[in-house]
């Protein structure tokens, strides 16, 4: 199947009313696993790549992504996730990738527009699509730590001026969720409505990043396994379900993928110790990537929409 651009797959789901899972990659199978999940469930899926995969597969993941999206039956947009520099962001786009990110959501407003207008127009002139960032998450991926009080909730003010200004296609705000697998203590808040009153003024489809759930089962096996994940709390399905009614379109996921493989693996090798095939090894880490990138599918509406 034709590659699809992110604002190709986030504007059918923006008038769907469903949400798109952008799920990152850093390996071969965790993009077959995706692809799987996606196929098994009929959904348009995003393959999520960071600087960082970028840079720990020497490159290699884009062309693993680019091959195995150009071969799904599903609608699939290869994108940068959380791009640090105007080089990376074309370096991407020359690459084929279609639809990238620059996050300049640490710097001040004006940095953040001028940076983001620059991507946006080179990228627009080869129909490849820009999402942006404005306000803080919380996590270990970005300026504030989780839980910190640092985070910075996005404005409807903010969000016009931005899209305004940047001409983002996609726009990713900042509403409580956080990366990695501590996102705050119990159930975190998430500003629901501060979702509806951003939909309500900007058109560009909304993305909402550090949205894992951490299942509390899955941490349970993996510190069973012989890990140790304390304080591990994620993003409540509910409260998923009414970020998306609210107009939320792309939803990242991450973490969920790495416990869900990291478990698989600790499981196999503590009842297998005498095996030394990574093939068999990394079946079963597959597997459940792709069980729990299912039950995501499920969770965001887009199962059956591909």
């Amino acid at each position: 199947m034709t590659l699809h651009t992110g604002l190709d797959v986030l504007s059918a789901a923006q008038r769907g009313g469903y949400g798109v899972g952008a799920f990152n990659t850093d390996n071969l199978e965790t993009t077959l696993a995706i692809i799987d999940a996606a196929e098994t469930t009929r959904s348009p899926v995003m393959l999520a790549i960071t600087s960082g995969a970028l840079s720990y597969s020497k490159n290699r993941i884009a062309d693993i992504a680019l091959i195995e999206a150009r071969q799904a039956s599903v609608p699939v947009a290869v994108h940068l996730d959380h791009g640090d520099s105007f080089e990376v962001c074309m370096w991407c786009i020359r690459h084929g990738f279609t639809s990238v990110m620059i996050d300049k959501s640490h710097e001040d407003e004006a940095t953040n527009i001028r940076q983001t207008r620059r991507v946006v127009d080179a990228a627009r002139a080869v129909g490849v699509s820009v999402e942006a960032e404005i306000g803080k998450l919380g996590g270990i991926d970005a300026a504030a730590e989780a839980g910190d009080g640092s985070a910075q909730l996005t404005t409807a003010d903010e969000a016009v001026r931005f899209v305004e200004g940047a001409g983002c296609d996609t726009l990713a705000i900042a509403v409580g969720t956080a990366h990695g697998p501590n996102k705050g203590i119990g159930r975190p808040h998430i500003a629901i409505e501060r979702i509806g009153e951003i939909r309500a003024r900007v058109d560009a489809p909304l993305v909402m990043h550090g949205a894992s759930s951490v299942p509390a089962d899955v941490v349970e096996r993996f510190n069973a396994a012989g890990g140790h994940l304390e304080g591990a709390v994620g993003i409540h399905d509910d409260d998923i379900r009414q970020a998306i009614g609210r107009g939320m379109c792309k939803v990242n996921v991450g973490t969920d993928l790495r416990i869900a493989s990291s478990t698989a693996i600790r499981e196999f090798v503590r009842s297998h110790p005498g095996e030394i095939d990574m093939r068999k090894i990394l079946k079963p880490a597959r597997a459940e990537m792709a069980r729990v990138i299912e039950a995501k599918m499920v969770l965001l509406g887009s199962a059956g929409k591909g």
